[in-house]
Parts: C-alpha cells; sequence; structure tokens
C-alpha cells in the first residue's frame, strides 16, 4: 500500500545492494536507521537511474536524506505473527555530513536548492505565521 510523500534523514545501516530485474532494470537497496533515541529502520529502493550516482557513492555510516513515496507491507513470519516493512521510494537523496550537500533527483524540475547565506539563525517572530 502506497501512503504518501515522505522526507526522512538518518543514518546508512547497511551499504546499498544493486540488482537487476528480468529485463536488466537496475534496483538498488539499503536500509535506513532514522531513529534518534531508538533504532528505527526503512528499507530504501532506487528504480530511477538518474539516482545512481549517488546510490553508489554511499557507504555504511554515511548521513542521507531521502524523499520518496512511503510503502507499507504486512508480511506474516513462520510463526504465524505479522511484522510490518516500512520502504521509501526514493525520488532524491541528499548526502549529509562535513562537506556541501550533494543532492541529485529524478526529475530536476522540482528540485530548489537554497545557498547557506539564505538561512537565517532568528526565528521567525509570532505576528509572520499564517495561522
Amino acid at each position: 500500500m502506497s501512503l504518501a510523500k515522505a522526507v526522512v534523514t538518518g543514518t546508512v545501516l547497511r551499504a546499498p545492494e544493486k540488482r537487476f530485474t528480468q529485463n536488466n532494470v537496475p534496483v538498488s537497496s539499503f536500509v535506513l536507521n532514522i531513529g534518534d533515541r531508538e533504532e528505527l529502520f526503512i528499507r530504501i529502493v532506487v528504480k530511477r537511474a538518474a539516482l545512481d550516482d549517488i546510490v553508489s557513492g554511499i557507504s555504511q555510516g554515511d548521513r542521507v536524506l531521502v524523499e520518496g513515496r512511503l510503502q507499507i507491507t504486512t508480511v506474516k513470519n513462520d510463526n504465524g505473527t505479522e511484522r510490518r516493512i516500512y520502504e521509501i521510494d526514493a525520488n532524491t537523496i541528499e548526502m549529509m555530513g562535513a562537506t556541501a550537500p550533494v543532492s541529485v533527483s529524478s526529475s530536476n524540475s522540482d528540485i530548489v536548492k537554497f545557498s547557506q547565506e539564505e538561512f537565517s539563525d532568528e526565528l521567525i517572530g509570532e505576528d509572520e505565521i499564517p495561522f
């Protein structure tokens, strides 16, 4: 079941693994820990060729931001208990860290890039909030 658009950040727990479909289409996947205090794992699936370069540069321990479609699947274990699997079909992946962020999207029309100077450390005033 596909729920909605999701944007998550986390630490790569398992390095990307690339496989090919019967039609020779590359599909990469890796596991991301998005929990702060406790471990919360989510599988990231990449089916877009535009993201191939950034996925090949990801390794275990890297911090990344992923945007895509959240999907939840329920499977039964051998003992009969149900387990939910969370995964994101990635549209955009951005490397985070000490160096400048690198962002790659499968459709370049919706990428907005900001320079560091465009962000302010000041909080938004109460009169500026529209709701």
